[in-house]
């Protein structure tokens, strides 16, 4: 965990354990004082045409490019991301970015409406920018979840401060300077060195117009509820305990790597990720095997090295946490049929894992589990499944795993209570798809048209000549 004595905020290498480097903080009047110059910043960049602020965004996407060595290797000394996925978020936020270059204006665009009458009035749709958006993101994805939001909101003509997790203060930096190289005038983006205790001062500070937050619950209620309490709109990504249906006419092997790849993607520290295997018991038995095999494929290795499959966790604490709810899942009656044991070395390490026979009761079956641990749990048949994915108190992503795509699409689209539903693929966010969730996984949409009309004014504007004299008025 990140040391927050008076030198500053240090970091740690989650491999070794071993102390990174210290960034000092800022104080409440430092965060106020950048909250009133990106306002201000703000009143000049919405003037800006989209074309202009396409080129910007569009430099940042190259800048990433540039620089994706650099920012995975800087990934993966604060939070043990491996290097190649590293990369692979990098491009990722590229990719974003360019997207919304590309098509922000389009979204955006006025919308006439046809009122059907006679009386000649012209009426419209337009969109526009709300001010300053404060971001309280996390570390798992420490370059995407800021350039997830932070894309879209530059392109809609809105300024940003950044209150990044603890433990990514470089990745948060860095952010920062890539963006004011790219173009965006300084006062306009910031990353806050900020202890989450001023986070509430900021979020009620005057010049701050919404805020979004990726991460806990507990954290989500704590932002909505001050958020509510001035009347600020705020976007909340939480957690997820994403259930994959395993049906009885699927191809086990094939779906048991599915079931693998969501399980462990970013080393199971993932809101998306697969958690929960549900199972119609016809299958269960070969299943377990199958997942058995896939998972072994994920061994533990130096996350500075090309194809390593699993690094470190984030730290030592989060993987004490998870390695708790393995034993007291197995001591309420699931069965361990691979990893469930930390390794006697320095860093934050904890094998690809899975357990069956999990049931309601027991942390795997109940919780969201933030590691590389895999739940099997078994139903009776397709309503059975259906009813244990969906209670829940999440309700983030899902999946449906069917030889029969028209059964998965009917499953995927009508009785998962979830934001996404995949079929026979893996659960991700995309650019050009709306990303979010229901239930204790928060409300409100990003990517696509969706996410970037969170963060605007959807204006209604009428227009009509005035009526000559003598005639009458109509109000």
């Amino acid at each position: 965990m990140a040391d927050r004595q008076d030198r500053g905020i240090r970091t740690t290498n989650p491999a070794t354990g071993e102390p990174g480097k210290s960034y000092p903080p800022c104080s409440p009047g430092e965060a106020g004082a950048a909250a009133k110059a990106a306002h201000a910043a703000f009143r000049e960049w919405r003037k800006t045409d989209f074309d202009h602020r396409a080129s910007v965004v569009r430099k940042a996407a190259e800048l990433l490019r540039r620089d994706a060595d650099r920012f995975a290797a800087l990934m993966t000394s604060e939070m043990g991301k491996t290097l190649d996925e590293g990369r692979a978020e990098i491009e990722k936020c590229a990719f974003h970015c360019d997207w919304f270059a590309g098509n922000a204006a389009d979204y955006l665009a006025e919308q006439p409406v046809d009122l059907g009458d006679e009386s000649g009035a012209e009426a419209f749709v337009t969109f526009n920018p709300l001010g300053v958006v404060l971001a309280v993101m996390p570390w798992n994805f420490p370059f995407w979840q800021v350039i997830r939001f932070a894309a879209p909101a530059l392109m809609a003509g809105n300024g940003a401060l950044l209150k990044h997790a603890s433990n990514v203060p470089g990745c948060a930096l860095a952010i920062e300077a890539l963006f004011h190289e790219a173009g965006v005038p300084h006062d306009l983006f910031r990353s806050l060195i900020l202890s989450s205790s001023h986070i509430e001062a900021l979020i009620r500070d005057e010049h701050i117009a919404a805020v979004t937050l990726t991460g806990s619950v507990p954290a989500g209620r704590s932002v909505a509820s001050i958020a509510g309490s001035v009347l600020k709109k705020c976007v909340l990504e939480l957690g997820g305990s994403d259930a994959y249906l395993v049906l009885e006419d699927a191809d086990i092997p094939a779906a048991a790597k599915v079931a693998a790849t969501a399980r462990m993607v970013n080393g199971g520290q993932s809101c998306i990720a697969g958690k929960r295997f549900i199972v119609v018991e016809a299958v269960k038995t070969e299943f377990e095997t199958a997942l058995v095999e896939a998972m072994k494929a994920f061994t533990m290795g130096d996350p500075t090295s090309e194809g390593t499959k699993l690094g470190p966790m984030q730290s030592v604490e989060a993987r004490d946490e998870i390695h708790e709810q393995v034993e007291k899942s197995i001591a309420g009656g699931a069965r361990l049929l691979l990893g469930g044991e930390k390794p006697a070395r320095a860093g934050a390490w904890y094998p690809a894992t899975v357990l069956t026979d999990v049931a309601e009761g027991q942390p795997a079956h109940d919780e969201e589990v933030f590691g590389p641990v895999a739940a099997i749990i078994a139903a009776r048949d397709e309503a059975h499944a259906i009813a244990i994915a969906n209670a829940s108190e999440f309700g983030l992503g899902s999946g449906v795993l069917t030889g029969d795509l028209a059964r998965g699409r009917r499953i995927a689209a009508e009785e998962l209570e979830a934001g996404m539903s995949f079929v026979n693929e893996n659960v991700r966010s995309d650019p050009r798809l709306p990303f979010g969730g229901v239930k204790h996984s928060g409300y409100g949409r990003e990517c696509a048209a969706f996410g970037i009309r969170e963060f605007v004014n959807i204006k209604t504007v009428q227009v009509k000549a005035l009526v000559a004299a003598g005639g009458s008025r109509v109000e």
